[in-house]
């Protein structure tokens, strides 16, 4: 693989997983191998089926605690976040892939989950060759001055708004 960057998808706009899993749809189709930590997630959503698939190429792993976090995070909730990084730190330094896929990485550092350091250093020990992404709400200014790449989603207009709930294959 060419140099790889450092992505942001950030902002309050519907897309920013989207957006990374078509990236790393895109990249099986090349041939890549990408390897995705969905902070905060826990549970079977549609793109975790999908991503099954691709099992030869794609490797999907979620640490949330399994609840949404509302208030101060539990323990188990930043034990988890831990373990995530953790597991993406391995992941940056392994070799193994090509893409390494940050999901929610904002919204866990809003949460005090992680911090904006913990992000930072694992830019820091990224290979040359490996393709960063971070996604999430709320992502911090510190972290999206290292990137070389940041799209804010912003909302204009969204069926949630007359109240339309998230609907599976679509949102879940």
């Amino acid at each position: 693989m060419e140099k790889g960057y450092v992505q942001v998808y950030t902002g309050d706009g519907k897309g920013k997983t989207t957006a990374a899993l078509g990236l790393a749809l895109r990249a099986v189709g090349a041939g890549l191998r990408v390897y995705i930590a969905q902070f905060i997630k826990k549970s079977c959503y549609s793109e975790i089926k999908a991503l099954e698939r691709f099992s030869d190429l794609i490797t999907i792993e979620q640490f949330g605690a399994g609840g949404y976090i509302r208030g101060e995070p539990t323990a188990e909730d930043i034990s988890a976040a831990r373990r995530c990084l953790e597991a993406i730190k391995a992941a940056v330094e392994s070799g193994a892939y090509d893409i390494v896929i940050m999901d929610e990485a904002g919204v866990a550092e809003f949460f005090k989950l992680i911090e904006a350091r913990d992000v930072l250093d694992i830019i820091a020990v990224k290979p040359d060759t490996v393709e960063l992404v971070i996604t999430g709400r709320r992502v911090s200014e510190t972290v999206m001055a290292k990137a070389d790449l940041v799209t804010e989603m912003k909302p204009v207009k969204h069926y949630y708004e007359n109240g339309v709930l998230a609907r599976i294959g679509i949102e879940s």
